[in-house]
């Protein structure tokens, strides 16, 4: 499988109820909403939240804190302080661990890309399914989240994409990181599919996959100004009726 997914690892740690969307520490897997830890534990009401590094520790708190409100109102629109009453943390933390805003933002792009990769973990491990399966696994997974959230939120790397993309080289060489390691994924889901007959052979595995990212990063603008499933479901069959296919 995708060799960036071998460093994850998983294990018991205790008992969360969450309502909110919360997201991985460093190559961890930290709070997250009830039913997509359902998804992932296959249990109900109490979960043993799986994990690993979980240290508690100010920086921690901040990027937690400070992920959950960029995903919901964008970077420009977060305050440094806003952060830090989030996290309950005093301002001088902040700079403690962080340049400046720029620099948190950049780890939070981290934070954002080991979040998913965490989630395609779940799937990506299980021995019961094909490749194509696991694919449509993910998108169904995120279809459902989406619902879940009223069709708000987006992708957290496309909003950032879209609003810093072009304004920062920073922003932009690290945004292109966490775009290519999606792509990464599901290049080597394909790559399988075609390895087991699935998927024909003459297809571009890479650029399949990037037009997979990039047609999904275009059906969840569409989600949210439409606020309905539709796009995100058309772009599911479209992608298994016409591309991946034997």
């Amino acid at each position: 499988m995708v060799q960036l997914l071998r460093n994850v690892t998983l294990r018991p740690l205790g008992i969360v109820r969450a309502k909110k969307l919360y997201f991985p520490q460093k190559n961890c897997l930290t709070l997250i909403d009830d039913w997509s830890i359902n998804f992932l534990t296959k249990t109900k009401k109490k979960f043993w939240l799986s994990a690993t590094c979980m240290k508690e520790n100010i920086k921690n708190k901040i990027l937690e804190a400070g992920a959950q409100i960029i995903h919901l109102n964008g970077f420009y629109h977060t305050g440094i302080q806003e952060i830090l009453d989030a996290a309950g943390v005093p301002k001088g933390s902040f700079y403690h661990y962080f340049k400046n805003k720029e620099d948190f933002g950049l780890q939070v792009i981290d934070y954002f890309t080991e979040y998913f990769i965490c989630l395609c973990k779940g799937i990506l491990d299980g021995d019961t399914q094909s490749p194509l399966q696991k694919i449509n696994e993910v998108l169904q997974f995120f279809i459902n989240f989406f619902k879940s959230k009223d069709y708000a939120y987006g992708c957290p790397i496309g909003n950032l994409s879209q609003e810093m993309g072009d304004l920062s080289p920073s922003f932009q060489h690290k945004l292109k990181g966490a775009m290519d390691s999606m792509v990464d994924i599901y290049a080597g889901l394909i790559q399988e599919a075609q390895k087991s007959g699935e998927v024909s052979r003459l297809l571009d595995a890479r650029k399949a996959a990037d037009f997979l990212v990039s047609s999904w990063e275009g059906a969840l603008i569409r989600m949210k100004i439409e606020k309905s499933p539709e796009p995100l479901e058309n772009h599911q069959q479209f992608i298994f009726r016409y591309i991946l296919t034997p």
